[in-house]
């Protein structure tokens, strides 16, 4: 695990900002009266994603790799990084739940009934179960793409013998 302790101190870097976000989307408003934009602008979290990402590839290259990087080298960090956010991500979805925003999951289940849609299918997409399987799985898929192109940029530019 030493090898990855950069990975994991960025990961729990992503965890804490992505709390912060989701606190910071409660006191807009977006989890209850204007939770109808919620789908919106919970996106430009990703503007912070990339940022922690790029950071934390930049971390690894500097401090671990002695400034210098293949492409390879990124993307397999990145990889590690997006295997530790997807496994802090549930217990980063329950804090949410249970003290950041307890009442989101119904505001968004009764927006969605209100909006016409079936009241089955809106209890078994918004729910603290479903929502730890999508910040994993959604941390693995653009965490894996994010590596891939945030490596192109912070690999060295000639190749490394």
């Amino acid at each position: 695990m030493k090898k990855f302790k950069t990975e994991i101190k960025w990961a729990v870097i992503f965890s804490a900002c992505t709390l912060g976000w989701m606190f910071f989307e409660k006191i807009m408003g977006w989890h209850n009266e204007l939770i109808a934009k919620h789908y919106l602008y919970t996106n430009f979290f990703a503007i912070v994603a990339i940022i922690i990402y790029v950071k934390a590839i930049k971390d690894k290259k500097e401090n671990d790799l002695n400034g210098q990087m293949t492409w390879k080298q990124g993307f397999v960090s990145g990889i590690a990084l997006s295997v530790f956010i997807a496994v802090l991500s549930p217990l980063v979805q329950f804090n949410v739940a249970t003290f950041i925003s307890p009442d989101f999951f119904s505001n968004a289940i009764n927006h969605t009934v209100e909006n016409g849609k079936d009241k089955a299918m809106a209890e078994a997409y918004f729910n603290l179960k479903s929502y730890m399987m999508q910040s994993a799985f959604g941390a693995l898929s653009m965490g894996v793409v994010t590596a891939a192109i945030v490596a192109l940029f912070i690999k060295n530019k000639k190749s490394i013998n």
